[in-house]
């Protein structure tokens, strides 16, 4: 079994706000896999599908970004998935606008959510797939640039960033190892 997790905000406001990137990236991971967000558990809503036999969940935590490692906590421990198992998609400030990156393991840097996620789980040893927002040309404090919508200019290339992300999960779940899908799509 894997599990998939998108952080981001629940409420609509946040829609196409940077912190939501997460919760794009597992719609399109879900919509790849040809699944549907339909249940509520966990302090998550979630959407269930099957991988060469292999059950995935994608989940999009209702905890909001900061408290997003309890309903990770949750999931794992209902499921049993190992931290081998585990997919955390999430938006960067650190990485520039558009890019994708995908780590084996490391720290939380400057995300909250992830640094809920390290907290409430205890491990730091789970594949992370971070989509870049800064923008240089921006200078205002990283709380108000996260929580700020997205300009129309730049919708496209959010989508494609997303998409290549959830790509990458949808990869993993179906077995490539890590280096690979690094190699295919960080950049």
């Amino acid at each position: 079994m894997f599990l998939i997790v998108g952080l981001g905000n629940p409420e609509e406001k946040y829609n196409k706000t940077f912190h939501n990137m997460g919760f794009l990236a597992a719609g399109d991971v879900a919509e790849k896999l040809g699944a549907r967000f339909r249940k509520k558990e966990c302090e998550a809503v979630t959407a269930e599908a099957f991988v060469d036999g292999e059950k995935v969940i994608v989940a999009r935590p209702v905890t909001y970004m900061n408290a997003s490692g309890r309903a990770v906590k949750q999931l794992m421990a209902k499921y049993k998935i190992p931290p081998e198992k585990l997919v955390v998609i999430y938006d960067d400030y650190d990485l520039p606008k558009g890019h994708v990156r995908i780590r084996p393991s490391g720290s939380a840097g400057t995300h909250n959510g992830m640094r809920s996620v390290i907290a409430e789980t205890g491990i730091s040893e789970f594949t992370r797939i971070r989509i870049g927002i800064r923008d240089p040309e921006v200078n205002i404090p990283i709380i108000a640039y996260v929580l700020a919508k997205v300009k129309e200019e730049d919708y496209e290339l959010f989508a494609s960033a997303c998409d290549r992300a959830a790509d990458a999960a949808v990869a993993l779940a179906k077995g490539e190892k890590t280096e690979n899908v690094m190699c295919k799509y960080n950049g």
